[in-house]
C-alpha cells in the first residue's frame, strides 16, 4: 500500500514523468508571498519523489470583482519559484470563482527505477525532517491578525513566509546522494498524518522523539494560545486512533503535530548508518532543518496491521 505524492509515467528505461498539481486559497495577505508559497508547495511533490521539475502551469480561481493587478502579483511570486526550480512556465488556466485560489500543475522527470516511494522505509531507518514544523499555527494566527498579539516577535510572520516559500529542491538534491528508502513532504495532513502514511505504506511503526523535532520559533506558544487550523481536528479524526502518545508529551505539541502544514519540508527515511552524514549535508547545504527525529521499527504483532499504532510519540 502506498500514498504517493505524484503520478509516475515511464517513458523509457531511463526516464519517467512525475505529474502532480496543488492549489489553495491565500494563507497570507501579501499577494507576492502567497504566489511564492503556493508555487513552492506545488513543486514540492516532485522533489518528494526525488524528481526534477520540468514544466509548470498556473491554476487560478479569481473573483470577478477583484483587481487583476493583484493576480499579477500572485503569479509573479509563483514565477519566481518556477524559475528558481529551473522549470519552465507553460501557460495555465483560470476560472471566475467566489474565492481566490492559486497553484500549479507540475511535470517533472525521475528515473523510473529510482524514484522515492512514500512507503519504502525499512526496519531501523532513521527519519529526517528538512523544515521546521508549526506553519499551521503561524498561518492561522496571521489570517486572524493575531501573530503580534499572541507572540512578541514581530518578525515571526516574515520568517514563517520565508520558510514556507523555500523550495525543497536543495534538500532533495542533497538527499539523492544517499540511500533514501522513502520520502514525502509535510502538507495538509500535518506531520502526524504524513508520518502515519509512511509507516502504513511500509508496514512498520515510526517512533518519534518529540524533543528532537524542529519547531518554528514561537509556534508552540501560538498553539498554547489557541491558534490552530481546522486541519488539526480533521487530522485527529482521521489518524488519531493510530497515534500513541507517551506520558509527558505536551498536549499542545501533539496538537501542533496534527495540525495542517503549508509547504512543509521533506520527511526522509534513510539507513541509520547514513543519518548523521545526511544531516550534516543538509546543515552545510543551508536546508532549513536537518533534524534526526525518528526511527522505523517492526510492528509488535499481526493485529497491528489494522488497529495498532503507526506512530509513537515519546
Amino acid at each position: 500500500m502506498g500514498f504517493e505524492d505524484g503520478g509516475v509515467f515511464r517513458l523509457d528505461a531511463e526516464r519517467a514523468l512525475v505529474q502532480t498539481l496543488d492549489f489553495f486559497p491565500p494563507i497570507v495577505d501579501d499577494p507576492r508571498w502567497f504566489g511564492r508559497i503556493a508555487a513552492a508547495n506545488s513543486l514540492s511533490d516532485v522533489y518528494a519523489m526525488g524528481g526534477r521539475p520540468l514544466t509548470a502551469m498556473n491554476i487560478v480561481g479569481w473573483p470577478r470583482e477583484l483587481d487583476v493587478e493583484i493576480l499579477g502579483e500572485v503569479m509573479a511570486g509563483g514565477l519566481e519559484k518556477i524559475e528558481e526550480a529551473g522549470a519552465a512556465l507553460c501557460g495555465g488556466h483560470s476560472v471566475v470563482d467566489g474565492e481566490v485560489k492559486y497553484g500549479l500543475s507540475v511535470t517533472g522527470v525521475v528515473h523510473p527505477e529510482r524514484f522515492w516511494r512514500n512507503g519504502g522505509a525499512r526496519v531501523g531507518d532513521a527519519l529526517l525532517v528538512s523544515k521546521p514544523l508549526g506553519m499551521g499555527a503561524v498561518s492561522t494566527a496571521m489570517k486572524k491578525d493575531k501573530v503580534d498579539a499572541l507572540h512578541a516577535d514581530a518578525g515571526m510572520a516574515e520568517r514563517a513566509m520565508a520558510v514556507m516559500a523555500t523550495l525543497n529542491r536543495r534538500a532533495s538534491e542533497l538527499a539523492a546522494e544517499f540511500d533514501v528508502h522513502a520520502a514525502t513532504d509535510v502538507t495538509g495532513f500535518g506531520f502526524a498524518g504524513h508520518a502515519c502514511e509512511m509507516a502504513a505504506g511500509a508496514g512498520l511503526v515510526l517512533e518519534v522523539d518529540t524533543s528532537a523535532l524542529p519547531l518554528m520559533a514561537g509556534a508552540l506558544e501560538l498553539v498554547r494560545a489557541g491558534a490552530l487550523s481546522g486541519g488539526c481536528a480533521r487530522g485527529r479524526q482521521h489518524f488519531g486512533s493510530r497515534v500513541q502518545v507517551a506520558d509527558g508529551v505536551e498536549a499542545a505539541l501533539v496538537d501542533l503535530l496534527f495540525d495542517a502544514e503549508t509547504s512543509g519540508g521533506l520527511l526522509l527515511a534513510v539507513p541509520e548508518a547514513e543519518a548523521e552524514a545526511l544531516a550534516a549535508r543538509l546543515r552545510d547545504g543551508g536546508v532549513p532543518s536537518h533534524a534526526i527525529a525518528g526511527r522505523f521499527v517492526a510492528r509488535s504483532n499481526a493485529a497491528d496491521v489494522h488497529g495498532g499504532p503507526l506512530l509513537r510519540l515519546h
